[in-house]
């Protein structure tokens, strides 16, 4: 039977029961020719979603599904189980090998998408974009301004595991950091972070952003 890879096949063994539940007799001459035909089809729709390198998987699947009492016609229950029989050399080569080139595509994937992540990062930070393109174009720092222009609204890149929340802040507090340029502004954004933490009762942070604050004075404390 077909595996979830073209062209590679289990050797499988199937057995089964069938009944006859109604009390006129069936309409088919042999009952057990659709009970095995069932038993057949729904082998073949479970194990063609597995690799043959995993046969107990595959068989535990199939046998979830075939040792319960099914009913393909009305009247007719049918049962059954499969044994899988070790597969042809060549077929698991073939699987192997396809798990190979498997592999080595998501490798390349996820390596592409790590570049272009970190490329991402790069060129929505103003300052490592600066010094991004100093490095690569030294020549032609003043094109750097058309491609500033070219990246307005380029957010941060989203984390894996961010759901949209913890995403939206992290990219809005990212984006507010970038934008205080000059000491007093940092200083009002803390003042102003420090009171709305001691409002809503979280202390501990009020106490870790209070030590950011520039004391007033010799001796004095954050305002």
């Amino acid at each position: 039977m077909a595996s979830r890879i073209t062209g590679v096949y289990f050797t499988v063994r199937i057995t089964g029961a069938w009944r006859w539940k109604h009390s006129e007799p069936p309409e088919h001459r042999d009952p057990a020719v659709p009970a095995r035909d069932h038993l057949r089809r729904q082998a073949g729709r479970v194990l063609s979603q597995h690799s043959i390198l995993d046969p107990e998987a595959a068989q535990d699947a199939a046998n979830t599904i075939l040792t319960r009492w099914s009913r393909p016609l009305p009247g007719l229950e049918v049962i059954g189980e499969i044994r899988l029989g070790t597969p042809a050399r060549n077929d698991t080569a073939l699987a192997e090998e396809h798990t190979r080139r498997r592999q080595a595509a998501d490798l390349a994937q996820e390596e592409e998408l790590a570049r272009l992540t970190h490329l991402q990062q790069v060129l929505a930070d103003p300052d490592l974009r600066r010094v991004w393109w100093m490095a690569r174009f030294p020549d032609r720092f003043t094109d750097l301004a058309s491609l500033t222009e070219a990246l307005q609204g380029l957010p941060l890149p989203r984390e894996l595991y961010d759901d949209d929340i913890r995403g939206d802040i992290r990219r809005f507090t990212d984006q507010l950091v970038t934008e205080l340029h000059t000491p007093e502004q940092r200083e009002l954004f803390l003042r102003a972070l420090v009171r709305t933490l001691g409002i809503v009762g979280q202390e501990d942070l009020k106490t870790a952003a209070a030590r950011w604050q520039t004391p007033t004075g010799p001796g004095g404390a954050p305002a």
